[in-house]
């Protein structure tokens, strides 16, 4: 039979879920069965539900026991809130809703108000239809709760009652029993979680291999480094099932992206399909590529000479060294799952998701989108 979870295991449980531990690992420090926890993760959403207190301004058990006394001692309600520092008013409506002055008593009056205060307040998306339906529009077109909440922010700069904070979003959507948002819905996210993963939760990179002649990311151009101009580009490959692999191309001023549709991941496949999209670009666009150290990039030389443009390589196990790529690339998942057929996309379709997401207002550009920002630098060139 399994055993209950108590208030302290619950308390350590979401202290080891904060930290970043999986369910297994607390399932077993702690001895419930993993069910058990999986049960009240998921009925929160993945959030640490806050623990209660009281408000400042509500009266304590040492004020009521005061209330008691002074009635006791038939002291009028003014005299008594007088003592207390409360209103009259605060002081007689208490007396009144715990059965007044024949029936109150301390102990029974404080219970009572604590259980009073547990009522669920309702969300701010719950008495807004109009805010609902513009954060479900956003999340249709696959936008983040906080690229929602910050474009609700820019759209309606005066209007306070059209804003949300992401975490409402989120709250909404994980939560059960909230109800405003359609579980549906849930599919949007980049993620598709059913509840929040801790903050510490990552994974573990994967060692690449060796590039004959690679030119280091040291020695990249510092107009590329600080993305002080444009035509600066971070690319790598997202692989699906069946040896099916998409290549995708991050400006790194504008974070505007690029999908490719390859026929192989060999290093011949890979230069062809990178050159032809790279030479639809202006001149001024076809600056750098910054790369890692897959062997798909083995015929950069080839792809240099054909486009003219120098590609550098992150140092081993180094994938932040080029980051908006790393970041597009998960993304991505949200369109191209781990392990499905990406052979099975056409260009046309790599096209449409690309616009997508080069329409997503972006935290780091100021909320405005990749599209916005590379118009602009393509009208500045031009």
């Amino acid at each position: 039979m399994r055993r209950r979870v108590s208030e302290a295991d619950r308390a350590e449980m979401w202290r080891r879920w904060k930290a970043g531990e999986s369910l297994s690992e607390i399932s077993r420090a702690l001895g419930h069965h993993y069910t058990s926890l999986r049960s009240v993760v998921v009925g929160c959403g993945g959030v640490i539900p806050r623990s209660r207190r009281r408000a400042p301004r509500t009266l304590t058990l040492a004020q009521r026991e005061e209330i008691s006394r002074g009635i006791c001692a038939q002291q009028p309600c003014r005299q008594i809130a007088r003592q207390l520092g409360k209103s009259p008013s605060t002081v007689s409506r208490e007396i009144r809703r715990n059965g007044g002055k024949e029936a109150y008593r301390a102990a029974g009056a404080d219970t009572a108000a604590w259980q009073r205060a547990q009522r669920p307040k309702r969300c701010k998306l719950a008495d807004n239809r109009r805010l609902c339906r513009a954060v479900a529009h956003g999340l249709l077109r696959q936008w983040s709760p906080q690229q929602i909440a910050q474009r609700l922010e820019r759209r309606y700069a005066n209007d306070h009652s059209m804003r949300v904070s992401h975490e409402t979003i989120y709250r909404s959507l994980f939560i059960q029993g909230r109800g405003v948002l359609k579980k549906e819905l849930m599919a949007h996210l980049r993620s598709r979680r059913k509840h929040r993963r801790a903050r510490d939760a990552s994974a573990k990179g994967q060692s690449r291999g060796q590039i004959v002649d690679a030119i280091s990311i040291s020695e990249r151009p510092a107009e590329a480094s600080d993305r002080a101009v444009p035509g600066h580009w971070e690319g790598d490959l997202i692989t699906g099932s069946k040896n099916s692999h998409i290549a995708t191309l991050v400006e790194r001023r504008s974070r505007y992206l690029m999908l490719i549709k390859l026929d192989g991941r060999d290093a011949d496949s890979v230069a062809a399909a990178l050159t032809a999209k790279i030479l639809k670009l202006p001149a001024e666009l076809r600056r750098s590529l910054t790369w890692d150290r897959g062997g798909e990039m083995a015929g950069h030389k080839e792809f240099t000479i054909a486009t003219d443009v120098k590609v550098y390589f992150c140092d081993p196990q180094s994938p932040w060294q080029r980051g908006s790529n790393e970041n597009t690339n998960g993304l991505l998942r949200q369109y191209f799952p781990k392990g499905t057929d990406l052979s099975v996309h056409s260009q046309a379709h790599l096209n449409k998701v690309a616009r997508l997401m080069n329409g997503r207002p972006r935290e780091t550009l100021g909320w405005d989108t990749p599209a916005e920002r590379f118009s602009e630098t393509v009208a500045s060139t031009g």
